[in-house]
């Protein structure tokens, strides 16, 4: 990635940051994953795969996309929603979840959110993306405190993964 593409990805980044408000994160970011994502529209089919990250091998969409639990979620029910459903999108599905190479499809589940949208679940953990992902395999969610708990990426067991992420290079221009 060139120096002005660099640039204006971080500026995006700390825009999205600025809007969020309500979303701290550490300012961390990992490169990309090495999981080729499935095909185009792959995330509204509930696919749930596998990626290879420096925080491990961590749980994504079919776009490659990085998956989250939430630690406020006590049960397989999302609280998450309004301000925090914005920041922190749930994993949706219309049909039944999709297991991915890696993925254990009998730890995949759906759990009905609030507005009646079925939300996916792993090992009983409702999923979410994270907003200031920009692309397949960013992990800048990881360990921020964002309306009140902490959030994690997902090993294949569905536990959370408490790595810190690496912190960027002076090179990848993102920092904050």
């Amino acid at each position: 990635m060139g120096n002005r593409a660099g640039t204006a990805a971080a500026a995006t980044v700390s825009l999205l940051a600025a809007v969020l408000g309500g979303c701290s994160d550490d300012g961390g970011s990992s490169g990309p994953a090495s999981a080729t994502p499935s095909a185009t529209g792959a995330a509204a089919s509930g696919t749930v795969a596998t990626a290879s990250s420096p925080l491990g091998t961590i749980l994504v969409d079919g776009e490659g996309r990085t998956l989250y639990l939430w630690e406020a979620d006590t049960s397989s029910k999302s609280t998450c929603d309004g301000d925090c459903a914005t920041a922190w999108p749930p994993a949706t599905v219309t049909g039944k979840p999709v297991a991915g190479e890696g993925v254990k499809a009998s730890l995949l589940g759906t759990t009905t959110r609030d507005d009646g949208r079925k939300e996916i679940t792993y090992n009983g953990h409702p999923l979410y993306r994270y907003a200031g992902d920009t692309g397949a395999g960013d992990t800048n969610g990881q360990g921020s405190n964002g309306f009140g708990a902490a959030w994690y990426v997902l090993d294949t067991a569905g536990n959370k993964i408490t790595k810190a992420p690496p912190s960027p290079s002076p090179s990848d221009n993102g920092g904050y």
